[in-house]
């Protein structure tokens, strides 16, 4: 028996892993992914499209087509929503509780976490350390 699908948010290497047919995301964790994507609760936030665009015009992420299209294709291809940047997300991501680093793409994803309740699907060790304290939910990858 399947479980409910989780409310999901990729972290932007996981969005970018799955977009490019990358092996490095484990079987169980994509399986998890793709029943999210089909039950609409998967999400990326407005930020991983803001790292996107900044790897990318830093020329440490090479794209096949211009940025905002390969956004546009890549939401749509791995079935995921657009978590926005609320102002409760910003407000949030300045007073996590708890001790976090200082990297503000890293801050907003786990905000965005916590504000809409979804667990972070990541392999970076600080928010899953984060989360091992009990502050954000995150599936490690």
């Amino acid at each position: 028996m399947r479980s409910e699908p989780r409310n999901l948010l990729l972290d932007t290497h996981v969005w970018i892993w799955l977009v490019h047919g990358e092996a490095r995301i484990p079987e169980p964790v994509l399986e998890t992914i793709f029943e999210a994507a089909g039950a609409r609760t998967l999400f990326v936030s407005v930020m991983s499209i803001w790292e996107v665009s900044l790897l990318a015009s830093k020329g440490r992420l090479l794209l096949n087509r211009p940025c905002l299209e390969w956004v546009d294709v890549a939401l749509f291809r791995s079935g995921t929503e657009l978590a926005l940047l609320t102002a409760e997300i910003a407000v949030e991501c300045n007073g996590l509780p708890g001790r976090f680093h200082s990297d503000p793409a890293d801050r907003i994803i786990t905000a965005t976490a916590r504000v809409e309740a979804l667990t972070v699907v990541t392999r970076d060790r600080q928010i899953l350390d984060y989360a091992a304290q009990g502050y954000v939910s995150a599936l490690a990858c």
